[in-house]
């Protein structure tokens, strides 16, 4: 099998069941391989075994958070293919700002809407830049 027909690998680092539950169906429906671990204290290591195409990171997780997993990873030169869609419930600009600027490649607050977290898996995963579904809208609103 041709490494282009593989599926995606994602990691799915989430603590609350219920989440990761969805998170699984999701992501097996769409045709990606998943993994997930629930404590942010052995994610960097998983990260580095497995070399996920995407890691779905929860920012509070019990003893290590989401932002020093995303730095400990963006630090690690022979991971900088690995891709990282941060989540969390407190999903404010700052956070996000914050989020993007530790190396974040997106993020999504929750509760998110399906529809929305499939598309920003895909982008990533399709290496679109932050922001490049929304700059294409807010142009074709300003020539309207």
């Amino acid at each position: 099998m041709s490494k282009a027909a593989e599926p995606k690998r994602i990691l799915v680092v989430e603590d609350e069941d219920n989440i990761a539950v969805a998170l699984d169906y999701l992501m097996t429906r769409e045709g990606y391989s998943q993994q997930r671990i629930a404590t942010g204290a052995g994610a960097v290591a998983l990260i580095r075994e497995t070399r996920p195409d995407l890691v779905l990171l929860d920012v509070m997780l019990p003893e290590v958070s989401g932002y020093e997993i995303c730095q400990d990873v963006r630090m690690d030169p022979s991971l900088n293919e690995v891709k990282i869609l941060m989540m969390t419930a407190r999903g404010s600009a700052m956070e996000r700002r914050k989020g993007l600027a530790m190396g974040a490649d997106g993020f999504i607050s929750k509760p998110f809407e399906l529809k929305a977290l499939r598309a920003e898996v895909r982008r990533i995963l399709a290496g679109e830049a932050p922001g490049d579904l929304d700059d294409g809208a807010r142009g074709e609103a300003r020539h309207a």
